[in-house]
């Protein structure tokens, strides 16, 4: 067989990911923004978990669109906890920050806040658990806290890893149309994996 030449293998990759990229976005509007968000998210998991599991074939738009509208019900019903969780959260916040003052006060917005970055923690984790494993939906939501709870090594490589991807592209924002989406799924899937694996295979020596 002709071995492709480097170059064209690059910009096929290239092409790829800018692709899967427009589509998170054109999909995300689709569905309105907030009916768009967890569906798109969960395609561009699933497209990412594709990728990283050697499936480089596999035919980008078709995918993502086929995911999309496979899961647009199931990852809205699961997506729809996590925004009441986080709706009730900020109206918390704004409260407190409107009415109370003083060490209770300060205490309550502190301790609020950190629950706010568990759930966008956790929110992260979901997809990476959605585009991985079978679960209930009940299931999904409670890994998912679960691995922002107890998986700190694992939270602090995402995080190093989103904040060096918010810092290029916030001082290059024309990677904004190209990235901002597919870097972050691809970094979380990438630590995800790792975590999971780990467990798995701990699971099978027990």
């Amino acid at each position: 067989m002709k071995k492709v030449p480097w170059m064209i293998v690059v910009c096929e990759w290239i092409w790829r990911v800018i692709l899967v990229n427009w589509c998170w976005f054109a999909f995300t509007v689709l569905g309105l923004g907030v009916l768009g968000f967890f569906p798109a998210s969960a395609a561009l998991f699933a497209v990412v978990r594709k990728w990283m599991r050697n499936d480089g074939e596999v035919i980008v738009f078709r995918t993502f669109k086929d995911a999309y509208f496979k899961e647009w019900k199931r990852t809205n019903v699961i997506g729809l906890v996590f925004y009441v969780i986080g709706f009730f959260l900020f109206i918390d916040l704004r409260i407190i920050d409107q009415f109370m003052t003083g060490f209770l006060g300060n205490f309550l917005y502190i301790f609020l806040s950190i629950l706010v970055f568990v759930l966008l923690i956790a929110v992260s984790y979901f997809f990476a658990i959605y585009a991985h494993y079978e679960l209930s939906n009940k299931e999904y939501i409670k890994q998912s806290f679960l691995y922002a709870l107890t998986s700190l090594p694992s939270t602090i490589l995402i995080l190093i890893g989103l904040t060096i991807i918010g810092y290029l592209i916030n001082q290059y924002p024309g990677l904004l149309a190209f990235i901002s989406a597919v870097a972050p799924a691809f970094w979380i899937m990438r630590v995800c994996l790792s975590r999971f694996t780990a467990l798995e295979r701990r699971a099978q020596q027990l």
